[in-house]
């Protein structure tokens, strides 16, 4: 028995590939499975182009064994086999990979193997201190084991073997502090890792399995041994959507993604092109518990040929339809040779964007046929739409805008932004909306009444990120936003505007001694309000409810909107502050506090010195 080395690469490439390539140990099962059912692949192939060979694909098998005794784990297949110049080739050769080789060979013809770069096999020196590979080639007589310890290099010798396939037998690592190698005895964490990684090979994935059963009469606890078969083989995304009911679809997202509640939609595609793939995707009916939070991860399961390569692709789904859960199954992704880690490639990219249309066609065909449960959607995940449009700084607008609702005045319950605007008064070219935490509280604000009087639709706007959502958006169908509470929310006739700058031309002093009380950018009589005597307006960018939302937030930034104190001209109020402009100033004072702090409750600001207004109000309640 001579020792060999290792062909291409040094002892050094071969502790690299064992130790820094993979990440995650358990995944070695899935490379040994996948090159198990690759084995058996050529098999196949070869009884369908050789006439010679006779073989039923329901014959074939991929075998897993524990053995906690001798501390090993078997996987066995009766796939095609290795002779020794294979086993040398194959084995003896890092980065060889016959699944490659026959592939390309095979280019033309339709071909579904797994490996590719061939290291996927030395995965199993990560848990490994020997491994074994009997292994005999359909056709021939001899077979042969190869066996190695890992850098020392390997030996090929002749052996026995009853049928074709190949045998490999690790020989584990003893336990040390950090990892316990023992583990991968224990039939149910096999079980595990196969149903985790393996659980669509379409061949069968044997195992005995221990079963306990009490015996009613003796009461003894009886052992019982079954070869079960452990992988589901057909998944369920390859399926015709037709042969898939309703009841198939919600049990397998409750079991997969470990929710109780069914999904509110299923997205199942299959797409053909320059990048195929399968994909079976579900939007909750209620958001994850740590959605919000910072451990919550996006990202869809991505499969190859139905071997689980990544549990979260975050780069397949934008930031927007972070709450979609899915797979994703291509033959066509670019991997690195530790089919480990997704290249950054064109592929991925094509099927990203691929997805994103296919969710937001969803969305919308929701929005139109089924709008009751797109509204219970968008109660749930809306504010993801409204901060794709925000964090898009405008890339996003075209293909979210119509995705959004808001709560109309006029209808009582969620629009959307077209069917607002196809109901516009004529002449009308703002679209009004108002900011508040809740549609009570906005419903009451003073700047509301004309608005409604006049028979103009009203967006009320509850959510910290609305405001910034239609900022960003600008427009909609060339109508503007017009935030109630701001500057450009008038609907007076050129007359009434006229009028109004006459009569604030008139007061200017009164009002700059009053905007000198109160600090504030400006004082103005206004003819917005109804029946409430005074408002808050903002000038600039920045409104009152953006400064609420950034004030709010566990940051140092404080920013304050420019505010305006608007006064009802028509309001009784009016002749009471110009007789104490005339007769009394510092009791106009008073006044003006008391009515800047009023239009701050009304808008839900703070009020910085509420001892001094409420002693204000009682002397004048008192007098």
């Amino acid at each position: 028995m001579k020792k060999k080395e290792f062909k291409t690469e040094s002892k050094r490439v071969l502790d690299l590939m064992i130790n820094s390539i993979y990440t995650n140990k358990e995944i070695f099962l899935r490379e040994l499975i996948s090159n198990a059912s690759d084995a058996i692949d050529k098999l196949y192939y070869k009884s369908l182009t050789d006439r010679k060979v006779k073989l039923d694909k329901d014959d074939f098998y991929i075998k897993v064994e524990v053995d906690k005794n001798d501390n090993t784990l078997t996987v066995r297949d009766n796939g095609i086999g290795m002779n020794e110049e294979e086993l040398e080739n194959n084995l003896g050769t890092i980065a060889e990979s016959g699944t490659l080789l026959f592939k390309e060979e095979n280019k033309n013809k339709e071909t579904e193997c797994i490996g590719q770069f061939g290291v996927g096999f030395y995965s199993a020196f990560m848990v490994s201190k020997e491994i074994e590979v009997i292994s005999k080639k359909f056709g021939d007589k001899k077979a042969y084991i190869w066996k190695s310890s890992g850098v020392e290099g390997y030996t090929i010798d002749e052996t026995t073997k009853d049928d074709y396939g190949t045998t490999i037998i690790l020989h584990l690592k003893d336990d040390t502090e950090d990892d316990i190698y023992s583990k991968y005895t224990n039939e149910f964490t096999i079980e595990g890792l196969i149903k985790k990684y393996s659980d669509y090979i379409k061949y069968p994935i044997k195992m005995n399995l221990t079963h306990e059963h009490e015996d009613k009469k003796s009461g003894k606890t009886e052992t019982h041994v079954h070869e079960e078969v452990i992988n589901s083989m057909i998944p369920l995304w390859k399926r015709n959507k037709n042969e898939v009911s309703s009841d198939d679809y919600d049990s397998f997202y409750m079991d997969k993604f470990y929710d109780y509640e069914k999904p509110l939609k299923v997205i199942h595609s299959s797409v053909e092109g320059k990048v195929s793939y399968n994909t079976l995707m579900f939007i909750p009916s209620k958001a994850p518990y740590d959605f919000y939070s910072k451990d919550y991860e996006k990202g869809l399961e991505l499969y190859s040929n139905g071997v689980l390569i990544m549990e979260k692709c975050g780069d397949i789904l934008p930031d927007y339809f972070s709450f979609v859960k899915g797979l994703v199954d291509t033959p066509d992704v670019s991997l690195n040779i530790s089919r480990e880690i997704l290249q950054q490639d064109a592929q991925i990219k094509i099927i990203a964007k691929s997805i994103e249309s296919k969710i937001r066609k969803e969305l919308e065909t929701m929005l139109e046929e089924e709008r009751e449960k797109y509204e219970e959607f968008f109660k749930t995940f809306g504010i993801n739409i409204k901060f794709g449009i925000y964090n898009g700084m405008g890339q996003n607008n075209d293909n979210l805008k119509d995705l959004l609702l808001f709560y109309s005045s006029k209808e009582k319950k969620l629009v959307t932004l077209k069917e607002y605007v196809e109901r516009m008064k004529e002449g009308q070219d703002k679209i009004y909306y108002a900011c508040g935490q809740s549609i009570d509280k906005i419903d009451l604000l003073p700047q509301t009444e004309k608005l409604k009087d006049k028979d103009y639709e009203i967006l009320y706007l509850t959510d910290y990120v609305d405001e910034f959502t239609l900022q960003m958006l600008q427009k909609y169908s060339e109508k503007t936003f017009a935030n109630i509470s701001g500057e450009n929310a008038d609907i007076d006739s050129k007359e009434e505007k006229e009028e109004l700058e006459k009569a604030n031309d008139d007061n200017k002093d009164m009002f700059e001694f009053m905007k000198k009380a109160i600090n504030i950018k400006g004082v103005r009589f206004t003819k917005k309000l109804k029946n409430h005597p005074v408002c808050l307006t903002s000038e600039g960018n920045v409104s009152v409810e953006m400064e609420k939302v950034i004030n709010a937030m566990p940051t140092d930034e404080r920013i304050s909107a420019e505010k305006v104190l608007e006064i009802n001209e028509n309001h009784p109020i009016v002749n009471k502050l110009q007789t104490l402009y005339k007769k009394d100033k510092d009791e106009l004072e008073k006044y003006t506090k008391i009515l800047y702090a009023q239009a701050r409750l009304i808008e839900g600001l703070p009020i910085d010195n509420p001892t001094e207004i409420s002693n204000m109000v009682c002397e004048l309640i008192s007098k």
